[in-house]
């Protein structure tokens, strides 16, 4: 593993105690999967923490955005959010179809109860952080 700085903003730490415990053990899973992701790509140096639209986000150099959140008009759901801009959805649903759950063109979704298929997320955040050094690959170099 690579060993990456982590830029982070202090009022990130502070958006994580504010969901309420059972959902802050899922927010937090997703954001180790992000950081351990990052820490393995070896030329990301350094991964940015902050809040987007008061969401926990996370970009590296060269990559694409990556929101999480959970929100309490769905109170079974969260999701990972990715520029709807890009091609990243649309490669996920082509390369793993139905293995996930999708919002339109900008997110995948997980209800409270799901097990996670750890090593595919991790592959489309690796596609997420690396995404401008892969975009212009057929499925993303998937």
């Amino acid at each position: 593993m690579n060993r990456i700085s982590i830029k982070q903003n202090p009022q990130t730490k502070s958006r994580f105690e504010a969901y309420p415990e059972d959902i802050r053990h899922k927010m937090n899973y997703l954001r180790d999967l992000i950081l351990e992701t990052a820490s393995e790509i070896g030329d990301i140096q350094e991964i940015e923490e902050t809040l987007k639209w008061g969401e926990p986000s996370y970009i590296a150099k060269n990559g694409s955005t990556i929101r999480m959140d959970w929100k309490p008009k769905s109170p079974n759901q969260y999701a990972l959010y990715f520029n709807c801009n890009t091609s990243l959805v649309e490669t996920f649903k082509a390369v793993y179809g139905n293995l996930f759950k999708y919002e339109k063109n900008r997110a995948i979704l997980f209800d409270l109860s799901d097990k996670i298929p750890k090593k595919e997320l991790k592959e489309c955040i690796e596609m997420a952080l690396k995404y401008h050094s892969l975009k212009n690959k057929p499925f993303l170099g998937k």
